[in-house]
């Protein structure tokens, strides 16, 4: 992961509005660099396991964490969320569901599959981006990876 060209943030969301305010809230907290975006559950399964359009993508430069939506176009979150965390692979990676869904069903689904910490998406844009930020520099600047071979 200390290769130049090697992605840091997986940023999986469909929404317009809500893209471009976390990618403005990174972009403030000079977290930008390195982030990929998908735009649907499918692509997000394709880059992260290098298939598809990503195929000569290296597995070994796996994000350092995945900001995730849960209700995604093509395949649903929750599904992108098993199958990280269900294979050997990726299953270290952090994924942070970053929602607007406060359902209960989701929330249980979500932790039962090993996602590290579930974000209710704030109604309020400065809200919203400063969660973004906060989120950003936590996993990317704070957290301490385990160290695994990918």
């Amino acid at each position: 992961m200390n290769e130049p060209n090697a992605v840091e943030l997986l940023l999986v969301e469909d929404n317009p509005q809500d893209l471009e305010l976390a990618l403005r809230a990174l972009r403030a907290a000079k977290l930008t660099n390195r982030i990929h975006i998908a735009r649907d559950g499918a692509e997000a399964l394709d880059f992260i396991f290098c298939e598809g359009l990503y195929a000569a993508r290296r597995a070994a430069d796996a994000p350092k964490v995945i900001l995730l939506d849960l209700k995604l176009p093509k395949i649903d979150g929750l599904d992108v969320l098993k199958r990280i965390k269900s294979d050997p692979r990726t299953k270290t990676i952090p994924v942070v569901v970053l929602t607007s869904s406060k359902e209960k069903n989701d929330v249980v689904a979500s932790y039962q599959l090993g996602v590290n910490a579930y974000i209710v998406k704030p109604v309020n844009s400065e809200r919203f981006s400063e969660a973004v930020r906060d989120l950003g520099l936590f996993w990317l600047l704070r957290n301490q990876p385990p160290l695994v071979a990918r």
